[in-house]
């Protein structure tokens, strides 16, 4: 499972730990507000090891190339990043040096939080805008092969804890 960044938005205390609850093996590809980020500064690779040893297996940066399989056995090379190509949940597009350039790939990002799930060819895999749950593989590759789309969020469950 990629996680692409935002994993410890709240207190890091409290959003680290619930790393190692999540099912199956994870690996981060950091974001803004992600304190192994790059973009924070020279304290960022002393963060690394605490995201490592919180249950991720690799912590990444920046950009890479993603194969999607889907339970069906269907499969994509996507690219990701935390950051799409443009837009944000703020005002303005923050972090454009951060960003990749759109060359015309599908991009798998987070960063935007609730405000699409789809806009164009970018793909917003954070669970804030899927209703508080991971995307399921054949769901992006479904998205994919129907094409550019603009698609909102979808409402949060109740989540029941035990």
């Amino acid at each position: 499972m990629w996680v692409l960044g935002d994993v410890a938005m709240g207190r890091i205390s409290e959003s680290l730990p619930v790393v190692g609850s999540l099912n199956g093996t994870k690996h981060l590809l950091s974001g803004n507000h992600d304190r192994c980020w790059p973009g924070l500064g020279e304290k960022a690779d002393a963060w690394e090891e605490r995201y490592l040893d919180a249950g991720f297996a690799t912590v990444r940066h920046g950009e890479i190339d993603i194969e999607v399989v889907g339970a069906s056995g269907r499969s994509r090379t996507l690219h990701a990043c935390h950051f799409p190509y443009e837009g944000d949940s703020q005002d303005e597009d923050r972090y454009p040096g951060a960003r990749p350039d759109d060359l015309g790939a599908w991009l798998l990002h987070g960063h935007v939080h609730e405000v699409w799930r789809q806009h164009g060819r970018m793909i917003n895999v954070g669970i804030d805008a899927w209703g508080g749950e991971p995307v399921p593989a054949d769901t992006i590759l479904d998205l994919v092969e129907a094409g550019e789309h603009d698609h909102t969020p979808l409402a949060w469950r109740d989540v029941v804890r035990a």
